[in-house]
């Protein structure tokens, strides 16, 4: 009988409005891979989602061909240079070696479940970089519209976030990128040149017929560069607003191609909605099926 593949339950979780994402570097070079594989695992089995707080995590894909070669889809890489546009747009690399990622109902669950990932990869790993993830009006993005719109069912989006067979089979891949907002130059443009780099109408959110080439959602088209399941939140506060790109896929080729996509190479458009939202960070994580841990 074929072993049973389970995902990480977290990946799928809804009704978490306060989220953390924790990226860490391993501590120095010569390490035990399986030594470190246990440590993943102590962490993989202390999360209790009945606690309505949600844990899921992402190694480097470099790093969990190194871990659990058996495991590791052929054709995942780490995020490892920029992707530059014809006109010198860029959207950085900063790839990271972990990420643990605190979804909950409440600030003290994720804060708590936070300490308790920490303590248990501090002699692993350190911490790079921390986000705080928030909710803004439902699925509104801090730019005013609606986020969201072209991902796929419930019922549809494991078949988009999952890979199906084969090594890796129960992993996805995710896509972390951090976007600071120049809400300032965004309000001074008005709504006309804002519904024309979105491609939707702000008030109801209606695809404008026919979008503009350079408009974010076609340069993003889900039809035409594959789909995504898209699970973005807020981040910053009112002096450096935000959103933190959460982008999952069974394909990174599907992700890798949207930023292709959008900076602008080969004569191509670039989005319209980066002349007014800057990418400060950029990785991606492999995010393996909780049975792929020793012991689950």
């Amino acid at each position: 009988m074929a072993a049973i593949v389970l995902p990480q339950p977290g990946v799928f979780a809804l009704g978490t409005p306060v989220q953390l994402f924790l990226e860490l570097d391993l501590r120095g070079a010569d390490r035990d891979p399986m030594a470190d594989a246990r440590t993943l695992a102590e962490l993989v089995a202390g999360i209790k989602p009945s606690q309505g707080c949600n844990v899921v995590l992402g190694i480097r894909p470099s790093l969990w061909r190194r871990m659990a070669p058996q495991d590791c889809p052929p054709d995942v890489h780490d995020f490892a240079t920029p992707v530059v546009g014809d006109d010198g747009f860029r959207m950085p690399a900063t790839q990271a070696d972990l990420l643990v990622w605190v979804a909950a109902g409440s600030r003290d669950s994720a804060y708590d479940e936070a300490r308790r990932a920490l303590a248990t990869l501090g002699g692993m790993a350190r911490l790079v970089r921390e986000t705080d993830g928030w909710n803004y009006h439902g699925n509104v993005d801090l730019t005013g519209f609606t986020d969201g719109s072209e991902n796929p069912t419930v019922a549809e989006a494991a078949d988009v976030c999952l890979i199906a067979d084969g090594p890796g089979a129960g992993s996805s891949v995710l896509l972390l990128q951090e976007w600071r907002h120049d809400l300032a130059a965004w309000d001074a443009a008005g709504v006309t040149i804002q519904e024309a780099a979105i491609g939707r109408t702000k008030a109801d959110n209606v695809e404008l017929d026919p979008k503009p080439p350079s408009a974010h959602n076609a340069r993003t088209d889900q039809d035409e560069a594959g789909h995504i399941l898209r699970k973005n939140v807020p981040i910053g506060g009112v002096a450096d607003p935000g959103t933190l790109f959460v982008g999952l896929c069974a394909s990174q080729a599907v992700l890798q191609g949207m930023l292709v996509r959008m900076v602008g190479i080969g004569g191509e458009p670039r989005d319209a909605l980066t002349r007014f939202s800057t990418p400060k960070s950029g990785s991606y994580y492999l995010l393996p099926p909780a049975t792929a841990f020793p012991g689950n």
